[in-house]
């Protein structure tokens, strides 16, 4: 009896630890930020970040020719995440620094499912909760087979230059300059008024 205990004990303390590794794994995955780098290459075959079109949430087309002159964070969004009372901090963002950077959630139900609603639900769940006013685009793929275009361009270097960081959890976010190059990717757990982001526009 004292022998099965022992094991049983010895499992449970190995399972506590396996767990522990894979949630900090995750949550250093969640905290990266990455910087382009000063020199890079880019294919002169490939997209620019001013050559997309969208549909806004609500069916508009937004030409993203004109957010020239001013950054631009591009933010994959869930209505049911951990992550998801960052809206708030966007909207403030958005309310603070409007005049410097251009913000659009962009719904994805890639990760956990946590995106299942349809844009007028999104739309509808965002205002109601966290008074949301910026940009939010219509509901995409931003990762596998079907994955949208725009997120194509933003994880393969061949086309912008240098990053090859996909979105690996809701609230991932990309900077793009005032000229349309792709200057940061930051990792989910990165807040949207933290300094490291507000120092960067």
């Amino acid at each position: 009896m004292k022998v099965f205990f022992v094991i049983s004990l010895q499992q449970k303390i190995m399972k506590s630890m396996y767990l522990s590794l894979i949630l900090s794994i995750f949550l250093m995955a969640c905290n990266t930020v990455s910087t382009r780098p000063e020199q890079v290459k880019i294919n002169p075959d490939a997209m620019n970040f001013y050559d997309f079109k969208m549909n806004s949430i609500d069916g508009n087309t937004i030409d993203f020719n004109t957010f020239k002159g001013k950054k631009v964070l591009l933010v994959n969004t869930a209505s049911a995440c951990g992550y998801t009372p960052q809206y708030a901090d966007l909207q403030k963002l958005h309310e603070t620094h409007g005049d410097k950077v251009v913000i659009l959630g962009i719904p994805a139900n890639n990760f956990g499912g946590q995106e299942p609603g349809s844009n007028e639900q999104i739309m509808g769940f965002c205002s109601k909760n966290y008074g949301v006013t910026f940009q939010m685009l219509e509901k995409i793929s931003v990762k596998g087979d079907d994955m949208h275009p725009l997120y194509k361009w933003l994880t393969d270097k061949e086309q912008n230059g240098w990053n090859d960081k996909a979105p690996n959890w809701n609230f991932c976010k990309y900077l793009i300059s005032e000229d349309g190059k792709l200057l940061k990717f930051y990792g989910s757990a990165v807040k949207p008024m933290s300094e490291e982001l507000i120092s960067q526009l």
